[in-house]
């Protein structure tokens, strides 16, 4: 049982027994206690001072008094001692107390995982990803992949049923771009001919079509024409729209030449995926969706939710709501991003007994989800209303933002390849040091630690902020890193090892042993994983994971650094530090687990 739920009835009886008056287990606030007081757990007085008519401090220091003079055998053991500062008492837990949670702890299989009973679990979908086939996966979508996958892992722990999604923009203008620049200039080069990976194949097409728009741009304006009408005249472009038109009305050879470049993308798509260590549940794709939120659109537009301008296109008035107008179907009949988000919702509420849908998307599209939601439920969709746009901040570069269309992105595939090599530079000495090392292993362990640095680095920043990534700091091994927290990770497995004895958690835990401050702060520390698992999961945010790791490894090594474990001379010490150390590994590698980093047994 929590300690709150175990002090929070017997303050409700001191209170009563005191003041002659009944309050609420949510008058009854706890805080952990200041560092520059001593306790473990506080007691705010204030929501009761003006029942007893008396001053705070007197009240707490009569409270405090009470508790630990009740007959009551749980109060006499459980608090140790107490002290009062104005209105907030400080209490001292007793040693057996945390005895017994570190017992707890070494005795539950899943720690700091909510159970449900089977049939109970709500179901949450969580979309991530959602990349264009024109272009290869970049940093803005590593950070986009990381968040979504952590958070479907958060919310799994906080037992929810979760099923992760991924909407592929395979269609639309930019998709037509690339295929038209490889058409005109690809001179039948291939993934296999031309040794590049599918996806990166085609990136380089999309900048290529970008490039040579430009040109004939610059060209018409230097026959006279303003900026804008050449934008809009140029031959690329009209080619690229009169595609897209093609596309849309099912054209056999654009269907045929869209169908085999996509398939390009998604074998490289695969392959950054699985080096990334994220996956899907069920992938939609726009081309399967669009043509669905079409017809919602239509039958808007026959109910008098939209209406048609002069031109054909079709739009949203959103005045009622302080909104703008927005687009649905242009004047050709083509599609945008909105139709086809309409479809997809459709189709996923249809699929899954979803009961809160997560979108996992940058902050520039709030607008965008904000619409979206709004005409779910003039749709008369019933989930328009429930859909959480979990917005995060863009991935800034010290030489500024990224441009998809000027080549000037990070690419995925480089990143973490750049990230593996630093950590197998980096790591060199620390791995030649272990004994029978192999090559393979020596790669694994650079490939664990270097995609652990970026994955760590990028979560442990608050989701709603804007980052600047700094690869160097990452891969340090001091200081809030994934290889700091990885390599105490793999220190408590060399210890376990040269122990070399089975480690019986049942008989290993002694309450006749005192323990030191840092061993109490350590299992305080680890006592609070469930909480920082629960604040995770509400709050949408694996930073709150990320830092907790930190602060677990940082508390495990300063214990180390002050207390022998296999030189120990009394044997019930060195006993119950193992097992502590021992339960410190288990919920590090845990807490690793939910922000989808690996932790190696060696380094």
């Amino acid at each position: 049982m929590k300690l709150e739920e175990i002090l929070i009835p017997k303050v409700q009886e001191v209170v009563k027994q005191l003041y002659s008056v009944d309050i609420t287990p949510a008058q009854v606030q706890f805080q952990k206690t200041r560092a520059e007081f001593e306790g473990d757990i506080t007691l705010v007085v204030f929501p009761f001072v003006k029942a007893a008519r008396k001053a705070p401090a007197q009240v707490a220091q009569e409270v405090g008094e009470t508790l630990t003079n009740s007959p009551s055998p749980i109060a006499n053991r459980l608090i140790s001692s107490f002290n009062a500062v104005q209105g907030f008492l400080n209490l001292s837990i007793a040693q057996s107390y945390w005895v017994e949670q570190l017992q707890s702890i070494a005795d539950t299989e899943n720690y700091g995982q909510l159970t449900r009973g089977e049939g109970e679990k709500p179901l949450m979908m969580v979309e991530y990803s959602s990349p264009n086939t024109n272009k290869p996966l970049h940093l803005g979508h590593v950070r986009n992949n990381l968040l979504g996958y952590s958070i479907a892992k958060i919310q799994e722990a906080n037992g929810w049923n979760v099923v992760k999604t991924n909407i592929v923009n395979d269609r639309g203008i930019h998709i037509c771009k690339s295929m038209l620049a490889w058409q005109k200039f690809g001179n039948g080069e291939t993934p296999e001919n031309s040794g590049k990976k599918g996806d990166h194949l085609i990136g380089d097409y999309y900048v290529r079509f970008d490039k040579e728009y430009k040109a004939q741009i610059k060209e018409l304006m230097a026959q006279g024409m303003d900026e804008e009408t050449a934008k809009k005249e140029a031959p690329l472009i009209k080619e690229a729209q009169a595609m897209l038109v093609k596309w849309e009305q099912n054209d056999p050879e654009v269907r045929a030449l869209w169908q085999k470049m996509n398939e390009w993308v998604y074998a490289g798509f695969d392959e950054t995926y699985k080096q990334m260590g994220v996956g899907f549940d069920k992938i939609y794709y726009e081309s399967d969706t669009y043509l669905v939120g079409k017809g919602e659109v239509e039958r808007g537009l026959a109910k008098g939710d939209f209406y048609r301008r002069e031109d054909g296109s079709v739009w949203a008035d959103l005045a009622q709501n302080g909104l703008d107008e927005k687009l649905l179907l242009r004047a050709d009949g083509t599609s945008v991003y909105m139709t086809q988000d309409i479809g997809t919702a459709k189709l996923r509420f249809e699929d899954y007994p979803i009961d809160k849908m997560v979108y996992v998307v940058g902050n520039e599209q709030e607008y965008h989800f904000k619409v979206l939601s709004i005409l779910l439920d003039r749709l008369g969709f019933p989930f328009g209303k429930e859909l959480v746009h979990f917005s995060y901040g863009m991935v800034e570069l010290p030489n500024g933002k990224m441009k998809s269309r000027e080549g000037t992105v990070v690419d995925a595939d480089d990143l973490m390849a750049q990230m593996i090599a630093d950590a197998k530079e980096i790591s060199k000495d620390k791995v030649n040091t272990l004994p029978d090392i192999t090559e393979a292993e020596a790669n694994e362990i650079a490939r664990v630690v270097g995609l652990g640095a970026l994955k760590y680095f990028i979560l442990k920043v608050d989701p709603r902020k804007n980052m600047l990534f700094n690869p160097e700091e990452s891969i340090d091994f001091n200081g809030n890193t994934g290889p700091f927290i990885q390599y105490t990770y793999a220190r408590i497995q060399s210890v376990l090892r040269k122990a070399n004895t089975p480690i019986d958690c049942r008989l290993s835990i002694s309450e006749s042993v005192t323990l030191s401050d840092k061993e109490l702060s350590l299992i305080q520390r680890l006592v609070d994983y469930p909480v920082a698992v629960r604040q995770a999961g509400d709050e949408f945010s694996p930073a709150v994971i990320a830092n907790y790791a930190y602060a677990l490894a940082c508390d495990f090594n300063s214990f180390y650094h002050d207390h022998s474990i296999l030189n120990e001379a009394d044997a019930d010490k060195r006993a119950l530090r193992l097992v502590l150390a021992q339960i410190v590994a288990k919920v590090i590698k845990s807490a690793m687990a939910l922000l989808g980093i690996e932790v190696p047994n060696r380094m």
